[in-house]
């Protein structure tokens, strides 16, 4: 049955990279980062909403619902869903028709050009956050990629790693942007099939819907959303209003991750986003919901002897993986659903991946060599070394996720705090605050991003009303900062207003 599961996945494999190929013939910068502002309304949506759920979907979701009870799990998961809803709705069509206007095709690029800033400031730190936070978000999800073939096959968690990583790598150098979102459309239909199958088998597997749910009240504070539980010990302490508030935080993040909002910057019609925002959001809360349904079922499965309990959240994470290779017991035709299911996690990875190895690649290219150092390349040239940098970050990704034991979501949750701080809040300003200017937007960047490392390695450990995820603190210091600093210095200049108002 394992030949049948690997023959599944390579089938799918293959046909990510005859994606590649087939959009392999991007013919300037605009076509490999955006593909030529030309996506439509469907691709984007489920292009831009692929992109966003990473390894944590199949993977780090379920694993800390069946771990640790709902409540983490499902404020997370309401806080992103919200969060999708309001980014779609407030930032998708004015940072279209904003970024067009100037001619940007990043979000620094998009910032430095706002502002008028020659400094290069802005552009030199958006890079800079762009490589720092985007090697351990892409790392985490080559990790998963070595768990799934190592737990499942019992291969070597490196050399599962790096072929994982070298077909990511192949088909988003090759295909660039386009490549990019067709493969993201394809990666979530077969992520929604993945949910699927895995949720009825589950529940099956379980003793039926009636037995779930009674062996997830058996523990205390399993099913409550104001608890926080462990199911080894079988005990639950609350999780306070502080922890929700911390938790619902998640949403914050969309407003800065530059692999989303790059997918509103490429959308060929303005006005058809209003059926993207429909088509994404639905699919984001239902995905969401039933991720957390699958750890809760999963817990079950432990209960009749389906599934082992996990020892600790990174084993909890493989759940899905063990529930393909169950059904891939049934049978043939069992076991190539088993394939497809895995390939739904590989799905989940690799959407992420890419668009991420993607904007890695133009903040060294653009924004770095062309805009702050000043390097005049043609088309050609550029492209070449976005795609090295690919390679490069890649590389950087596989050294950063050698360890195996590290956990998906905890990875994660960082860098995308990360990234919703150092531009969550500069983004909103840039384009809803007139008054705001370069000099703020600088402040608040560099104090979103400093302030992400200060509270996760020096405040948070002192626990307490302090232990709360970093994004949040972060996020509203670096507000603050562009409010204070944008009043304290000069206004814009007129012809930077004269564009805000005209957009």
């Amino acid at each position: 049955m394992n030949t049948i599961i690997l023959i599944a996945i390579a089938v799918y494999l293959v046909g990510m990279l005859a994606i590649g190929f087939k959009y392999s013939n991007n013919k300037t910068s605009e076509d490999f980062y955006l593909g030529g502002r030309k996506l439509g309304p469907i691709v984007t949506a489920m292009s831009t909403e692929a992109s966003d759920m990473s390894a944590y979907l199949l993977m780090g979701v379920p694993g800390l619902a069946l771990f640790c009870g709902v409540a983490e799990a499902s404020w997370t998961a309401i806080g992103l869903s919200v969060g999708t809803w309001l980014n779609w709705l407030i930032v998708a069509k004015r940072l279209r028709r904003y970024s067009a206007k100037l001619g940007s095709i990043t979000v620094p690029d998009f910032l430095a050009t706002r502002f008028h800033d020659n400094t290069k400031l802005i552009e030199t730190l958006g890079a800079l956050t762009i490589i720092v936070f985007f090697v351990p978000y892409t790392a985490s999800g080559f990790a998963a990629c070595g768990k799934l073939f190592n737990s499942l096959f019992g291969f070597d968690y490196m050399p599962a790693m790096l072929i994982s990583a070298a077909v990511i790598v192949a088909y988003c150098a090759l295909g660039g942007f386009m490549a990019a979102s067709v493969t993201s459309l394809i990666q979530s239909m077969v992520m929604t099939f993945a949910l699927i199958v895995v949720c009825f088998f589950g529940i099956n597997a379980a003793g039926g819907w009636g037995a779930v749910m009674e062996n997830a009240r058996s523990v205390p504070g399993y099913l409550n959303l104001f608890a926080s539980t462990s199911i080894q010990s079988e005990t639950a302490g609350s999780y306070t209003f502080l922890m929700i508030v911390s938790t619902l935080a998640w949403g914050l993040g969309y407003f800065g991750m530059p692999h989303i909002l790059v997918h509103f910057m490429a959308v060929e019609d303005e006005e058809k986003l209003s059926l993207s925002r429909r088509v994404g959001s639905v699919w984001c809360v239902i995905s969401l919901g039933v991720a957390v349904l699958i750890g809760i079922i999963g817990f079950g499965m432990t209960k009749t002897g389906a599934l082992a309990l996990p020892g600790s959240e990174p084993e909890a994470e493989n759940m899905i993986v063990n529930v393909a290779h169950l059904i891939a017991q049934k049978g043939v035709f069992a076991a190539i659903i088993g394939g497809f299911i895995l390939a739904g996690i590989l799905a989940a990875t690799m959407s992420t991946a890419d668009a991420q190895l993607l904007g890695a690649a133009s903040g060294v290219t653009k924004n770095l060599l062309n805009d702050v150092m000043g390097l005049k390349l043609d088309d050609r040239k550029n492209m070449l070394i976005a795609r090295i940098t690919v390679v490069g970050v890649a590389i950087l990704g596989v050294i950063f996720a050698s360890n195996p034991n590290s956990s998906i979501f905890r990875v994660v949750s960082f860098a995308w705090a990360g990234f919703g701080a150092t531009f969550g809040p500069v983004m909103l300003f840039a384009l809803f605050w007139k008054r705001c200017n370069k000099q703020g937007a600088i402040a608040g960047m560099a104090s979103g991003m400093v302030m992400i490392f200060v509270w996760k390695f020096l405040i948070a450990p002192k626990g307490g009303i302090f232990a709360i995820y970093e994004l949040l603190p972060a996020f509203v210091v670096s507000c603050i900062a562009i409010v204070i600093v944008s009043l304290l210095t000069p206004a814009p200049e007129k012809d930077i207003v004269k564009t805000f108002e005209s957009v």
